[in-house]
C-alpha cells in the first residue's frame, strides 16, 4: 500500500497537471488569434478590395469636355497614384475607335442608342447625368430667335450636328415632332463645333445641350426650349472589356455616380440621372 500523501503536495500535483493541459489550448489560441491579426493586418488583406493605381483612358462625349476635367481632376486628387486622361468626341466617333480596338478604360456616350450598340464591347452600363437642347442665338440675337419655329425662316443661318450624332439625332427629333422644317447651312461632327460656329459668328444659331453654353458668356444668348418640346439626353457610362485596368475603370465608373460626382455634374448644368 502506498503512503497517502500530504494535502499540500496533492494540491500542488493537481494545479500542475492543469496547467500543463492549459499551455497547448493557450497557446494554439494564441496561434490563431495571431494568425488572424497577421491577416487583417497585413497590407495585402487591408488592399486586397481596392484597386490599384492605373493609368486610364476614357473616352467621352463632346459635351463633357468641361465638366470631366473637373471630375477628373477631383478623382485624381482622392485616388493617389492614379491618373485620366480623357478622350472627348462625338459619340458616334468614340464608338468606331471602340469597335476598332482602341485601347481604352471607360466609356461615356451622350445616348443610350450609341452605348447599346456597343454591348458587346461594354460592361452593364448606368446612367449617370441627363442634358437638355437649348438654342444658341448670335451674340446679341439680332434675328430675335425666341423660338424653334424661327429656325425655319431662311434668313437665318441654321448650323445642326449631323443626325448620326446624338445631338443632331435629338434636334432632328424635337424639329419633327413640331413640323418644323430646317434646312441648315451645315451639320457639324458634334456639338461643340456646332455652338463654335455660331460663337465665331458663321452662323446665327444652332441646337446645342444646354451644358454647353455655360461658358459662352455673351458670345451667345440662350434660348430655353419648352419641355414639351424638348428632348432629354441621357449618358450612360461603361467599362470596357478590352481595359487592362479593370478593376480601376470600374471603380472610375462607380464613382461617376457617386454624391461628389452627381455634385459636379449638377453644379456644370446636368440634370441628375
Amino acid at each position: 500500500m502506498s503512503a497517502l500523501q500530504p494535502p499540500n503536495r496533492r494540491r500542488t500535483a493537481a494545479l500542475a497537471v492543469t496547467a500543463a493541459l492549459l499551455v497547448p489550448t493557450l497557446a494554439a489560441c494564441g496561434s490563431g488569434d495571431d494568425q488572424q491579426n497577421d491577416a487583417v493586418g497585413s497590407p495585402s488583406a487591408s488592399t486586397a478590395a481596392e484597386p490599384k493605381a492605373a493609368n486610364l483612358t476614357v473616352l467621352a462625349a463632346s459635351s463633357l469636355t468641361d465638366v470631366f476635367k473637373t471630375a477628373g481632376a477631383a478623382y485624381e486628387k482622392a485616388h493617389p497614384g492614379t491618373k485620366i486622361t480623357f478622350s472627348f468626341a462625338g459619340s458616334q466617333e468614340l464608338a468606331a475607335q471602340v469597335k476598332q480596338g482602341a485601347p481604352a478604360d471607360a466609356l461615356v456616350t451622350a445616348d443610350t442608342k450609341t452605348m447599346d450598340s456597343l454591348k458587346a464591347e461594354t460592361g452593364d452600363p448606368a446612367v449617370i447625368a441627363k442634358n437638355r437642347l437649348v438654342i444658341a442665338a448670335g451674340k446679341g440675337n439680332p434675328f430675335k430667335v425666341g423660338a424653334l419655329k424661327d429656325l425655319a425662316d431662311t434668313k437665318i443661318k441654321v448650323v445642326l450636328a449631323a443626325p448620326e450624332v446624338p445631338v443632331g439625332r435629338y434636334s432632328k427629333q424635337i424639329l419633327d415632332a413640331q413640323k418644323i422644317e430646317v434646312k441648315p447651312v451645315s451639320q457639324e461632327p458634334n456639338v461643340r463645333a456646332v455652338l463654335s460656329k455660331v460663337e465665331m459668328g458663321e452662323a446665327d444659331a444652332g441646337l446645342v445641350y444646354k451644358t454647353d453654353t455655360v461658358k459662352s458668356g455673351d458670345k451667345v444668348v440662350v434660348v430655353d426650349i419648352p419641355d414639351a418640346e424638348n428632348a432629354v439626353a441621357s449618358y450612360p457610362a461603361a467599362t470596357l472589356k478590352g481595359s487592362k485596368n479593370a478593376g480601376a475603370a470600374a471603380a472610375f465608373v462607380a464613382w461617376l455616380s457617386s454624391p461628389e460626382a452627381q455634385r459636379i455634374l449638377q453644379d456644370a448644368g446636368f440634370q441628375k440621372a
